[in-house]
């Protein structure tokens, strides 16, 4: 049993009724590190970062405090730190080498996901910015991602974001060709690939735990000749690989995807004539097939942007941005209903510049405040949907959302479950 007190001098102490105890002392520390500074883009240089944070520590100094902390086993140390809040795991990574290892490894997150302690975090890169910036799931606090390594010709294209277990997976188009990003949680760094079997702009995706699900898209030769595809596949966070699926009834880019019962729901876009689709499909892993679902979107309006789709439940939900209202889909009737308006300006650029997401159990919506003030930053609003559809929507305003201000176009915006 561990117990904290203070000793005739007023320093803290542990004392536990385990007989093997570690001294740890923590030498004068002029200031807390900053959550949101920029991590080192060289992975190379880690290992010298921490051979010469340990040889400091061993230098003779006056120590702040003491704390006399019994050793645990590396299994009970992962089951503690894994109920940690998340955005609190950048203070191990300051504590000593054993700790940053622990996070680096991937087993604190692997526990999380068995005993169902995961949380939403939200990423998101607004027009005019350079770095990502990822959110808690109550916009309380924020941490701004290292700036991508990329060429110009990436950083300024257009780009499609994703989320895989803890990996943030951006793909877009660079000198060479289109390229894929990814951000890892444990490192707070990026890297680059694995690509893509087929490599692709302007596809459908939806993430199922620690893998993510593709089809679709726009695909674009060494000669620039661009081909509108079928093809699916699915990344593994895990292993870091793709694997080839069974490909789409249909041809579609600027389609929308999302995870539904147990499947893959790919709902919308364009084919290789330009013709609007109101078609879906939905994949099933188990018989690795494909099953058309026909008009689903037959009386939703068609714009220049993806349909913005987000499933709450067992519920899909569409922001219809021709008006500006929250819909779901009501699987036995085959239909839409209305069930209130949304409060951000999503008409006026066509569904661009808007982030529609779920959000554990509430709707996640960013974008122009469609109130009195149209103010040029971003807001953010949440809402749990009523189980039943009669009850009144209500949209919850973050109005601290931990003082950023980020430009109110949302370029991208993804969730992850970690």
């Amino acid at each position: 049993m561990l117990m904290l007190g203070e000793d005739h001098n007023g320093r803290i102490r542990a004392s536990s009724s385990m007989p093997r105890t570690k001294k740890l002392r923590i030498h004068g520390c002029s200031k807390i590190p900053d959550l949101n500074a920029e991590p080192c883009l060289d992975w190379e240089e880690e290992e010298e970062e921490e051979r010469e944070a340990t040889q400091a520590l061993s230098l003779p100094q006056d120590a702040d405090y003491v704390l006399n902390v019994p050793q645990l086993v590396p299994e009970l140390e992962v089951e503690i730190l894994a109920r940690v809040p998340r955005f609190e795991y950048w203070k191990l990574l300051f504590i000593n080498k054993p700790f940053s290892r622990l996070l680096k490894s991937g087993e604190i997150f692997k526990v999380r996901r068995e005993r169902r302690l995961v949380e939403p975090s939200v990423f998101m890169l607004s027009i005019g910015d350079t770095r990502w910036t990822m959110f808690d799931k109550d916009f309380e606090n924020f941490h701004k991602l290292p700036e991508l390594p990329s060429d110009s010709c990436f950083l300024q294209r257009d780009k499609e974001s994703l989320c895989a277990g803890t990996h943030l997976i951006v793909i877009g188009k660079e000198d060479e060709g289109i390229a894929l990003w990814r951000y890892e949680l444990e490192t707070s760094k990026w890297f680059k690939g694995p690509a893509m079997i087929t490599p692709r702009i302007l596809f459908a995706s939806a993430t199922c735990g620690t893998v993510v699900f593709v089809a679709g898209g726009m695909k674009i030769d060494e000669n620039g000749t661009v081909e509108v595809v079928n093809r699916a596949e699915k990344y593994d966070s895990e292993t870091k690989t793709w694997t080839l699926l069974r490909g789409m009834h249909k041809r579609r880019k600027f389609c929308s995807g999302c995870y539904l019962s147990g499947k893959f729901y790919v709902l919308g876009g364009r084919d290789e004539n330009e013709q609007n689709l109101t078609c879906g499909e939905r994949y099933d892993e188990g018989t690795d097939s494909w099953e058309i679902i026909p008009d689903i979107l037959k009386d939703m309006s068609f714009s220049s942007s993806p349909p913005l789709i987000a499933v709450v439940g067992d519920d899909l939900y569409s922001l219809e941005t021709s008006a500006n209202d929250l819909r779901v889909y009501n699987a036995n009737a085959r239909a839409w209903k209305k069930l209130g308006d949304v409060p951000v300006r999503a008409k006026s650029s066509g569904g661009w510049g808007v982030a529609f997401k779920s959000l554990g159990d509430r709707l996640l919506v960013i974008g122009a405040s469609a109130g009195p003030s149209r103010a040029e930053t971003m807001s953010v609003y949440t809402c749990r949907p009523p189980a039943d559809g009669k009850e009144e929507l209500r949209w919850e305003e973050s109005k601290r959302c931990c003082d950023v201000e980020l430009n109110h176009f949302i370029l991208n915006c993804c969730v992850m479950i970690a």
